[in-house]
């Protein structure tokens, strides 16, 4: 079964729109693991205008699955993850101003720099993944950076699904042929919902792990966070 990891985030913009620490994000991610997600996700910003630096560290040793930190790799988060050792990090390439993920990386002209970063990072005992795009020449060159696995960004899918969900799920078909021939795992996020994600899940080949948060949180608000979950991984289940 496809695991299931919650991206918080959200919780966090709810918690500091107000200040105080109401959604409590640590009792969130404890909820979201008794409720059944297989995993807690966030991304701190440099500005940290949701998850915050001192969250992470508060929430690895409380967490009892799998914990997953995105996020651009500059030096202050590379101090943090290699720090706090989760257990995966995805890379993306997001300059700080931006809103939320819009792009894979281009794996042929930043494969020197990635595979610096990973090679820290796979030192340290983390699993790596490369955010990244359905470009067969970037997905074959992810190998070379020795990233474990690729998080296909699935925008573009969502963005599709209603108008023609066969067309739009083709390139991720492909995308996770090559990801499984070229022997990388295979993650996939970006507004992925309770809507279109089990057609996404019955039909890519090798798919490991979702993150989804943006969506959950948002249904969550009409269904409940445990129904959500739910929900969810009845998607997931094949």
């Amino acid at each position: 079964m496809t695991k299931l990891s919650v991206n918080i985030n959200k919780i966090a913009t709810l918690r500091n729109a107000r200040g105080g620490n109401i959604p409590n994000v640590l009792q969130v991610a404890l909820d979201l693991e008794r409720f059944g997600a297989q995993g807690i996700t966030v991304h701190p910003r440099p500005n940290e205008r949701h998850i915050r630096y001192r969250d992470v560290y508060d929430l690895k040793p409380a967490l009892s699955t799998e914990f997953n930190i995105e996020g651009y790799p500059n030096k202050a988060f590379l101090d943090l993850v290699l720090q706090v050792k989760p257990s995966q990090v995805t890379l993306v390439p997001d300059p700080p101003e931006v809103l939320t993920s819009n792009a894979g990386w281009d794996t042929l002209t930043h494969q020197a720099f990635l595979t610096d970063v990973i090679g820290q990072l796979k030192e340290a005992g983390i699993r790596t993944s490369i955010f990244i795009e359905t470009d067969e020449k970037m997905i074959r060159n992810a190998i070379k950076t020795n990233a474990d696995r690729v998080e296909l960004y699935t925008e573009s899918y969502a963005a599709n699904y209603a108008k023609n969900r066969s067309e739009a799920i083709k390139p991720f078909i492909g995308a996770a042929i090559v990801a499984n021939e070229v022997g990388l795992g295979l993650n996939a996020g970006h507004d992925l919902s309770l809507e279109n994600l089990k057609y996404f899940s019955d039909n890519i080949p090798g798919l490991l792990e979702v993150s989804i948060g943006h969506a959950l949180i948002s249904e969550a608000l009409y269904l409940g966070l445990e129904n959500t979950v739910q929900m969810y991984l009845n998607r997931l289940r094949k």
